[in-house]
């Protein structure tokens, strides 16, 4: 079952943070296979999120669910703390990061970088048992 999102979605992470993460596990990638819902799948023990940022909450409490199993997730996502999944992150002993500056994502639609309209957070769950 693939999840539909809004077109707006379809950004890809920047090359120098994707360089970082090159050898992790991506279950929400660009180009899904239509066959594979990352949300159903069990993630391997290093995984890169970059959920789609109209719908961050199921992608955000998967990923605390892997965390609770032992893996180390990587999330990046939007800054809000108003939201009911960013509670449960702190709930869940994240590791927050914010740089201060909006990121450029790349529209691989157009080929061209987009700046976000808001900033965005790396979040870091390494709840190892």
């Amino acid at each position: 079952m693939k999840i539909k999102t809004k077109s707006s979605d379809n950004r890809a992470t920047p090359k120098w943070l994707m360089d970082i993460f090159e050898d992790w596990f991506d279950p929400c990638p660009l180009n899904p296979n239509p066959q594979i819902d990352g949300l159903e799948i069990e993630w391997k023990d290093k995984t890169f999120l970059n959920p789609p940022y109209s719908l961050p909450s199921k992608w955000i409490l998967k990923a605390i669910e892997e965390s609770n199993k032992g893996k180390r997730i990587v999330i990046l996502m939007r800054f809000d703390p108003t939201t009911k999944y960013f509670k449960a992150l702190i709930e869940n002993n994240a590791h927050i990061f914010y740089s201060g500056e909006r990121l450029k994502f790349i529209n691989p639609e157009e080929e061209k970088n987009y700046k976000s309209p808001f900033p965005s957070i790396l979040v870091i769950l390494n709840n190892k048992h």
